[in-house]
């Protein structure tokens, strides 16, 4: 929508629920500066429908590793508690990318296809058992 700020929704199939999205860019990534972003998603993997989650999130991409990290300050609707979410995404060429994530309970892995600027699919291993995909966009 802005530069700094966008909204978006967020479809969950399994529960039939639609979430809202938002993410404010305080700080844009540096040569030796972290992105700092504030928002808001649906909580946890698995969670129970109508549960948000708050968020304060640190990330960089470190060139020479061809790796992005992250590290997040969450509060959670759902364990009424906050958590720390990381993860890491290695770039593997022709727009794939391999994704480790901890959301703060639970690991899962993904291999991302991104397709362009904005559209890309994700296989995920949720919790590293139950596998599933996803879709992402934006205009």
């Amino acid at each position: 929508m802005l530069d700094r700020l966008q909204f978006g929704v967020e479809y969950n199939a399994q529960v039939g629920e639609l979430n809202p999205l938002a993410t404010l860019f305080v700080v844009v990534e540096g040569e030796r500066r972290p992105a700092l972003f504030l928002g808001t998603s649906s909580d946890r993997i698995g969670s129970p429908e109508g549960r948000q989650a708050y968020y304060a999130t640190a990330s960089k991409y470190v060139p020479v590793l061809r790796t992005s990290l992250n590290a997040t300050l969450n509060w959670s609707e759902w364990d009424e508690a906050f958590n720390v979410p990381f993860g890491a995404a290695v770039e593997l060429g022709r727009g794939f990318s391999a994704r480790y994530m901890y959301d703060g309970e639970q690991s899962h892995a993904l291999l991302d296809r991104f397709i362009g600027d904005r559209w890309g699919v994700s296989l995920m291993a949720i919790w590293l058992e139950d596998f599933g995909f996803a879709v992402h966009g934006g205009f």
